[in-house]
């Protein structure tokens, strides 16, 4: 009797284990070889970064909580490294392709990626993080799709386009970089790309609705978008379905995602579909074209008109963005059992840009510090406890007016903190931020000079969450942000010239109880380099 007691009870088990198993979300595979390859996106021939033969590069699209395995070749003369741009990487900033947390793949070598697209959907990128490699390519859309078992706000679209928009400069990669090397300024683009080119064409059919999912790619500059004729519902913002509102066109800044339906509801023809640059002395735009498959006539007429110049149409624009609270998200209720606009913080940091000349050269700084790369990632760094890498607590959480200087700049904060991010922006161009590893509420915006009086304005309702804001000039951005995913977090400038030269430093998300509930070790194939060559 016992014996049948317990080869039931090993067959349950065994029954268990295997539905375990198989409740496992599925794996998605890829191999991609990075190389160089010749291009007319402009019109001149020119040397881009290609994946697998492409530019852009692949498409990566999967479901929700999907694991993607990534097998990276590096054909290229510098090492290289790609970041996932919006994807949190749970619990494993080991896997966000910057040099604070990776060391880059020496050419002629291979590194495997392994993530989760762990409860997020929504319109996504991927970009190299070294050098400059960005300006020649590299760059491809990562989209996530809700499980069927969660809901979406709208009915399925007919058809899923994707449009990485940016500028361009008809320089190579390389030459951009010697010009920051030698401190000087990036020069104006040269244009403006839709799918690394200068003309595409997205077909429909008449009376239906069609997805478009639109990122800025490019290394600086805001743009705005708009479609002839047409109008832009927009229903999702780097993860967050919003309240569907209806928009001529959308301004979009460094390192934004959104997704718009757009409905052809109107007679069959071509219309133009346009990018151009916002806030510029001069307006670059790119043109494509919406098709209806029963099209009489081509595109005609004038260009639709852009908004207004002032940055006051483009704020008002942006307060109007607000979360669908009613909505589901990667999983059910993701506001879960508390509200942001109810948590007390534990702390505020303001951080303002500035642009300093450190010895004779132009640099950016965040609170005055100016960002140097370490040869020995600061994720490892940290593993190892290895000395003399970096220091905590390098960089000030406010403006502290001292003269501007070079450091490896690390943060600490303790996982589980809720704090207040101050962007202040004292310049006269426009800024964006992008934190790595989370998301977050962008509750403020304002002119001038942040004070404490200014959180008498904040959005503590429906803000969304995002995870790259702009910072409107001689203005500032306030979010809001769970710490919750422990890690080293890249906290940086999406515009990738200011990022190149220091507007950076990186946010040490820590928890003094080691615990493979918060954090994943070491990945097995982490690429070692610098101090940490000597702890295999």
């Amino acid at each position: 009797m016992g014996k049948a007691v317990l080869l039931c009870f090993l067959a349950l088990f065994a029954s268990w284990g295997a539905s375990v198993v198989k409740a496992e979300d599925d794996y998605e595979y890829y191999t991609w070889t990075v190389t160089y390859g010749t291009a007319y996106p402009l019109g001149v021939p020119q040397q881009v970064i290609l994946i697998n033969g492409q530019f852009p590069g692949p498409k990566i699209e999967c479901v929700t909580n999907e694991n993607i395995v990534l097998n990276l070749i590096n054909k290229l003369d510098q090492p290289f490294l790609l970041t996932w741009n919006g994807i949190k990487q749970r619990k494993n900033s080991w896997q966000d392709g910057v040099l604070g947390t990776n060391c880059p793949i020496p050419p002629n070598s291979n590194y495997t990626y392994k993530f989760q697209a762990k409860d997020q959907i929504g319109s996504y990128t991927y970009f190299p993080s070294t050098l400059m490699h960005r300006a020649a390519g590299g760059f491809g859309a990562l989209n996530v799709y809700a499980r069927p078992v969660i809901s979406v706000p709208y009915p399925r679209p007919a058809g899923d386009f994707t449009l990485l928009v940016g500028d361009w400069y008809k320089t190579s990669h390389k030459g951009l970089q010697q010009i920051l090397d030698l401190g000087k300024p990036l020069p104006f683009p040269d244009g403006v790309l839709i799918n690394g080119q200068s003309r595409s064409t997205f077909s429909g059919d008449q009376g239906k609705t069609y997805m478009f999912r639109v990122s800025n790619i490019g290394l600086s500059t805001s743009f705005n978008f708009r479609i002839q004729g047409h109008k832009l519902k927009l229903v999702e913002v780097e993860g967050s379905n919003v309240i569907q509102n209806f928009y001529d066109s959308l301004d979009i800044h460094s390192g934004q995602s959104v997704t718009i339906l757009v409905t052809l509801d109107q007679s069959p023809k071509d219309y133009y579909v346009v990018a151009s640059t916002r806030f510029t002395p001069t307006f670059l735009t790119a043109i494509s074209v919406l098709h209806y498959t029963n099209s009489r006539s081509p595109v005609s007429g004038p260009l639709p008109p852009g908004p207004p110049p002032e940055m006051a149409w483009s704020i008002a624009q942006a307060r109007t963005y607000r979360w669908n609270l009613t909505s589901n998200a990667a999983r059910p209720n993701p506001q879960g059992s508390f509200h942001y606009g109810k948590i007390a913080l534990s702390r505020t940091l303001i951080l303002a840009n500035s642009a300093p000349i450190i010895n004779g050269k132009q640099r950016y700084a965040v609170n005055g510090v100016s960002y140097i790369n370490s040869d020995t990632p600061l994720k490892l760094a940290d593993y190892f406890k290895i000395p003399g890498v970096f220091s905590l607590n390098s960089i000030q959480s406010s403006p502290s007016g001292n003269a501007p200087y070079l450091t490896t700049s690390v943060l600490g904060a303790s996982l589980h903190e809720f704090i207040e991010i101050v962007f202040q922006n004292n310049e006269n161009v426009m800024q964006s931020w992008h934190l790595d590893g989370y998301d977050f509420w962008v509750v403020g915006f304002g002119a001038g000079q942040w004070t404490q009086k200014s959180r008498n304005g904040y959005n503590l309702v429906d803000a969304l969450t995002r995870h790259t804001t702009q910072v409107y000039p001689n203005s500032w951005t306030a979010i809001l942000v769970s710490l919750d995913n422990q890690g080293m977090w890249n906290v940086r400038s999406a515009m990738w010239a200011r990022q190149y030269l220091g507007q950076q430093f990186y946010l040490r998300v820590y928890s003094p109880v080691p615990s493979l509930y918060m954090e994943y070790d070491k990945p097995s194939n982490a690429l070692l380099c610098g101090k940490a060559l000597k702890n295999p």
